[in-house]
């Protein structure tokens, strides 16, 4: 009789201690909170897959000596590293990566802020004058070096115009002096950038209010000074954006306009740091030491992304 009272008692036990089924409500507060994360996941793994790894595993190469491919790989450790600071080719990428970043940056980012303040007047014309500054995009790089290539040829566009005013006594092959050919490089990155800056710039000002520059006109300030005392401050973020896009642009893709134009020549006149990678990764099989490059460029990229967020900074 008492093994027959027992067994309710453990039912009831058992019972009272079992965790009761969610209801309705509960179970769609559980996938609400799962929710998000669910939909995150796969681009979560791609990121952590196609960014993270490859950054980790440009660090390992980095300290690698190997020429690609199948060959074997020998760790050097830091071996790469103290041959490039030595090494005076990339001193002199260095410098005209720094050149090049200098007088680049600033002339595209204030080029591109002027246009789009005009084209946000309105003037006579407007919607042409976005179309024209949009035909850079249309422009694959090797068409636009084609474009280029035949502008500075000896007997191309640039020559042919010193000889129509009388200056042909200073038409040279351009692209063939290390001098002017590293000026070319800069014009051919002006040329592609300041357009389709100016277009992004030009689409943010146009929700700028427009009755602050109604007043500003009424008090009498002009164009100069509604242009860099009331817009600027007011797309301050943007121009940022803009900063930081042309930096990595320069910094990390500029190599396609020296490689289709110059292959970093004469001699190494007009080399930087980007072409460096490619040319001693596939010219060179030099991976490992190729790759302890492409980390001074992500430190490079790293401290001037820093910097720009300072520079524009919202200050409260």
């Amino acid at each position: 009789m008492a093994v027959i009272d027992a067994a309710p008692t453990e039912v009831s036990s058992a019972a009272r201690h079992a965790s009761p089924p969610l209801s309705a409500p509960r179970r769609r507060s559980v996938w609400k909170r799962n929710a998000g994360l669910t939909f995150a996941l796969p681009a979560l793994v791609w990121f952590l897959v196609f960014t993270i790894g490859p950054l980790f595993s440009l660090f390992y190469f980095s300290m690698t000596n190997w020429r690609g491919l199948i060959a074997p790989r020998t760790f050097v450790g830091l071996d790469n590293f103290t041959k490039l600071f030595a090494d005076p080719v990339l001193h002199q990428a260095a410098l005209n990566t720094l050149i090049q970043l200098v007088i680049t940056v600033p002339i595209v980012v204030c080029g591109a802020f002027m246009t789009a303040y005009y084209v946000n007047l309105r003037p006579r014309g407007h919607r042409f004058i976005r179309a024209v500054l949009f035909t850079p995009v249309l422009l694959s790089a090797p068409a636009l070096a084609l474009v280029f290539l035949g502008v500075f040829a000896p007997t191309g566009l640039v020559n042919g115009f010193l000889d129509t005013i009388g200056l042909g006594h200073i038409a040279k092959p351009w692209l063939a002096n290390g001098d002017s050919a590293f000026i070319a490089i800069i014009i051919v990155i002006l040329w592609a950038s300041v357009s389709v800056s100016a277009v992004m710039l030009a689409s943010a000002m146009n929700s700028l209010p427009t009755e602050v520059f109604e007043a500003a006109e009424l008090d009498g300030c002009g164009h100069w000074r509604r242009m860099w005392l009331i817009a600027f401050p007011m797309a301050k973020g943007f121009v940022g954006v803009i900063t930081t896009l042309q930096f990595l642009w320069t910094l990390f893709t500029s190599a396609a306009v020296v490689l289709l134009l110059t292959r970093g020549g004469p001699g190494t006149s007009t080399i930087n740091l980007s072409f460096l990678v490619y040319d001693y990764a596939f010219n060179k099989s030099k991976v490992g030491y190729a790759q302890a490059i492409a980390v001074i460029l992500f430190v490079l990229g790293v401290l001037g992304l820093i910097g720009i967020r300072r520079l524009f900074r919202s200050k409260p």
